[in-house]
């Protein structure tokens, strides 16, 4: 299912200056990222022109309804049953998404400097429209069936191929540019991956124990002991959704200006030059990013992890944090807590966001960049994929028993 979907996203869409697109993302960050998302299908605008990354919207659409609308809270509660029509309202959602979304990429092109598509008659734009619609549904589809019938998320699988996918490129262009006045600052560049690689593994699979025990239960004349467990809550318990976030805030500002930079008004003219020249400001940008991303850390933890209903459901099945009444202290002492680490996980997802300015800030070589999120991508999947295989393989071994 992964070979079809890489076969897919080579598949390009005719009508495409794929040299020019090039020019477009080494210069556009934020294609960069909606490239990660689509599995490589974007960079080579293939008839998968946006991958998953309106699946994973809607599913974040979803996701925020669920706190917004009690309807849906209550739906989410009702197992089984409420999953899959939850499910279901978020593929019926991806297909207006990938309408709308690859509409707005093909008009954000056409309006760059770069000549990347020809003239489109409307007949045309329609057709591609409709197609890339189809070819994200059936990208969908796949990752679906990789979920159902493999090993792990088959959404976050898609993506992880994608980054993979692009490694050989960028080895190869690296080699190809390569001299030995280089040489120290590769072995710089091979350090810090190495010491990334640990620092993401590290936080990534970071968690607070808390300690819950249970009271003991009167059976017939006997009294059976209690039990003693912990929840685990996660450092970084938001993932890579912050960074979306923040990027496409920062982003829609320089999407609007240069959209207004053709403006007849003079004054909205020079209003959208200084909106880019403002946002073209590193210093700006890294510190506006950082920020972003500590609030939208916090903001989706927040609306993911809920002490209230955690000591709702401890207190129906007979669990207490030792030391700490049920109740509103239990709700208090996890909301302290959460709070608490999810600073440790704000800060670390800020600073892989912004990881590639920092690097190229100290040390620049042409086509090899070190990207944070792509990093933190790969390696939560491969985590995820690993711990997968070993409950498969723990379950063979109990099979045979």
């Amino acid at each position: 299912m992964l070979f079809i979907f890489r076969v897919v996203s080579l598949i390009p869409i005719p009508g495409v200056d794929l040299d020019q697109l090039q020019q477009v993302f080494s210069q556009n960050q934020f294609l960069g990222l909606a490239d990660i998302f689509s599995g490589g299908s974007l960079g080579n605008f293939s008839i998968a022109l946006m991958g998953v990354s309106p699946y994973i919207n809607a599913s974040i659409i979803m996701q925020l309804m669920t706190m917004a609308i009690p309807q849906v809270e209550a739906l989410q509660k009702e197992g089984e049953y409420g999953r899959r029509k939850i499910n279901q309202w978020t593929r019926y959602l991806t297909v207006p998404l990938a309408f709308l979304q690859s509409y707005g990429m093909i008009t954000l092109l056409r309006t760059s400097e770069f000549q990347v598509i020809d003239d489109l008659s409307v007949y045309k734009l329609v057709a591609i429209l409709i197609t890339v619609t189809a070819g994200t549904i059936f990208v969908m589809w796949l990752g679906e069936l990789i979920s159902e019938m493999g090993i792990g998320n088959g959404i976050s699988l898609i993506i992880f191929l994608g980054i993979i996918a692009n490694l050989p490129s960028i080895l190869f262009g690296t080699l190809a540019t390569f001299d030995m006045s280089q040489f120290t600052k590769l072995v710089v560049f091979l350090a810090l991956t190495i010491f990334t690689i640990y620092f993401v593994v590290y936080i990534t699979e970071g968690q607070r124990n808390i300690p819950i025990s249970y009271a003991g239960r009167a059976k017939g004349n006997r009294l059976l002991g209690g039990m003693t467990t912990h929840l685990p809550l996660k450092v970084n318990q938001a993932g890579v959704i912050p960074i979306i976030f923040a990027l496409s805030l920062l982003i829609f500002p320089s999407f609007i200006a240069s959209l207004l930079s053709h403006a007849r008004s003079e004054w909205l003219v020079n209003g959208a030059n200084w909106l880019q020249q403002l946002f073209e400001n590193q210093l700006f940008y890294g510190i506006a990013y950082f920020l972003l991303v500590v609030f939208f850390t916090y903001f989706y933890t927040w609306v993911i992890f809920k002490p209230d209903n955690v000591a709702e459901n401890l207190q129906k099945s007979g669990g207490f944090i030792p030391g700490i009444r049920p109740g509103k202290q239990t709700v208090d002492f996890l909301s302290y807590v959460s709070n608490r680490i999810t600073l440790a996980g704000s800060i670390f997802l800020a600073f892989i966001a912004i990881m590639p300015l920092l690097i190229q800030a100290f040390i620049s070589m042409p086509g090899l960049t070190l990207g944070g999120t792509s990093l933190l991508i790969v390696v939560s999947v491969a985590l995820e994929t690993i711990r997968q295989i070993r409950a498969q393989l723990i379950m063979k071994k109990y099979d045979e028993l």
